[in-house]
């Protein structure tokens, strides 16, 4: 299935886009789209047999928000990509970084997205988001973790490079700036995603391709991810995991590197998951 919400910011309904490409209301059969639906298996069942007789919405002008609401925590894995660690002069990590980032930076798919106060490097990073259904922790296997995943979306992972980089501490004050979290336009369940090793990811900033990777070039998989992550902490049903980019960031080109500002528009997408569009404004 692919689930999203629709409405104005803080506002949003539950929504279903069918395999014909009509978008649908599930408000009459569920509150929101949240780690609880996720968790509940009799839930999404009746979600999947109303699936076709569900009240069909007009698309038109209709803002799409987050698809999923009241995210716990958003765990982050930075230099996951060999061609990402290659092109910034990094050496490939013996184990996963891992950073978090604030449930508050998560915007719609194509919300405006802030360049904050003093940056002269705002970068990007179209990335695979994975979101939890079943409370993990300690899981032994890659194969089991997956077992976990409730499904996948596209996430742009916006990152301020001096603040990230240049300004001490950790990576935090880089990735949490206002708004530099969108995510959508859909969560398309597990089931639709056989392999999430076999995705395509791709990035445009006003017009010209930056990024076009895949997740097979990433450095722990998925299932990796989770299982590593569930014995440092417990992952609830609506987390979610920015599992890294692929080449191709500002960070990793030459000098001059071409940092993002007001007025740039980044498109994003990855196969299967849907397309992301923002436009940059000073915060």
């Amino acid at each position: 299935m692919k689930l999203l919400r629709v409405g104005t910011a803080g506002a949003e309904r539950p929504a279903l886009l069918d395999a014909e490409g009509t978008l649908r209301d599930l408000s009459g059969v569920v509150a929101d789209i949240d780690g609880a639906l996720l968790a509940d298996e009799e839930a999404l069942a009746r979600v999947r047999a109303a699936a076709g007789e569900l009240p069909v919405l007009d698309a038109t002008g209709l803002r799409i928000g987050p698809p999923l609401a009241r995210i716990g925590k958003i765990v982050c894995i930075g230099l996951n990509y060999h061609d990402h660690a290659r092109e910034t002069g990094a050496e490939p990590p013996a184990e996963p970084v891992v950073f978090m980032k604030a449930p508050d930076t998560v915007v719609g798919p194509n919300d405006t997205v802030l360049v904050p106060r003093g940056s002269l490097k705002t970068d990007w990073e179209v990335e695979l988001a994975v979101v939890i259904g079943r409370t993990a922790r300690y899981l032994e296997s890659a194969r089991e973790a997956l077992a976990h995943v409730a499904g996948y979306a596209v996430a742009h992972d916006v990152s301020e490079r001096e603040f990230q980089i240049e300004r001490g501490g950790t990576w935090d004050k880089g990735k949490n700036c206002e708004t530099f979290n969108p995510l959508g336009p859909w969560l398309v369940t597990a089931d639709e995603v056989p392999d999430p090793q076999d995705l395509s990811l791709k990035l445009w900033v006003n017009g010209e391709l930056k990024q076009d990777g895949t997740t097979a070039e990433q450095i722990f998989s998925v299932g990796e991810v989770v299982r590593y992550l569930s014995r440092f902490m417990t992952l609830y049903p609506g987390d979610v995991i920015n599992t890294g980019t692929p080449a191709g960031v500002a960070l990793g080109a030459p000098e001059p590197k071409p940092f993002l500002r007001a007025g740039d528009v980044v498109e994003l997408e990855i196969e299967g998951l849907g397309r992301q569009r923002q436009e940059f404004k000073d915060a």
